[in-house]
Order: structure tokens, then sequence, then C-alpha cells
């Protein structure tokens, strides 16, 4: 299992998972993006939809007629007991809050802020001696994203 750390600093939540998004749907993958912020994942949504023509990043919201096709899912909470409900092998909790659930994905991606970090922090240490667990670690470096650990 992979787990990154994505420091929020200067782009907003919603491109940075556009960002993600694309790499996760270029590779062949489906994502599944929690927050239990309604209406961020509204502008998630929307963001996903509007933010590059030739990049058309569908998306719907679990619960939904069609949930099963969408390539990127947006749920309220990371409910995965029999698999993700779009088949999705990656995850990005969205609003800084890190779930259990993350197991069941080959990779997850936590994004936090300022106001989340002690928490973020909080949950990189409680993965120490996770086995088969590779950790990153990436902020913004002048606009450019570093991976610093």
């Amino acid at each position: 299992m992979k787990v990154d750390f994505w420091q929020i600093s200067n782009d907003p939540v919603e491109r940075v998972v556009a960002l993600i998004a694309q790499r996760v749907l270029g590779s062949g993958e489906r994502l599944m993006v929690v927050s239990s912020d309604g209406d961020q994942l509204d502008l998630i949504g929307k963001t996903l939809w509007e933010t590059d023509p030739e990049a058309f990043l569908a998306n719907g919201k679990s619960g939904e007629a069609g949930a099963a096709r969408q390539p990127i899912l947006l749920a309220p909470h990371c409910n995965v007991e029999n698999g993700a409900e779009n088949g999705a092998s990656h995850v990005i909790f969205a609003d800084g809050e890190w779930r259990g659930e993350a197991s069941e994905f080959a990779r997850s991606f936590l994004l936090f802020g300022e106001n989340t970090l002690e928490d973020a922090r909080s949950c990189w240490r409680s993965l120490d001696g996770t086995e088969n667990l590779e950790r990153s670690f990436f902020r913004q470096d002048g606009g450019k994203w570093v991976k610093v650990a």
C-alpha cells in the first residue's frame, strides 16, 4: 500500500484533486474522492468537469444512478465493505481527515492544509511500522510539487 501526504499551500484543494485525478486515470485506474464537506465535494466535482477539456475528468456521486460506472466517484464517507462502489483502487481524502478504510486501496492521498497539519503529522507517526507501506510527503515549492520525504 502507498500513502501520499500532500500539504496544500498555494493551490486550492479542488485543483490538487484534479491534478492527482488526471494522473490516476492516465494510469488506467479508478479513483474515489472522500470529503465529509458536501460543498467541497460539489466544488471538486465541478472543477473536475471544467479543468481541462482535453483531459475530461468524468465523475459522479456515490449512491446516485450510474455510480459504479464513474471513473471518479465523489463520496461523503469511505464505505468500502464490499469494495469501492466504482471499483476504485485509489482514494483521495480531500478534507484532510484520515480514514482507516485507506488500507482497502492500493494508494491513498491525504490532502491537508494548515488547519489539519497536526492531524496529518499524527497520522504519519501512527503509520510507523506498518508492513508493506510506502509513505511519501509532497509540498509545493514555487508552484511545483516536490517530493520531500
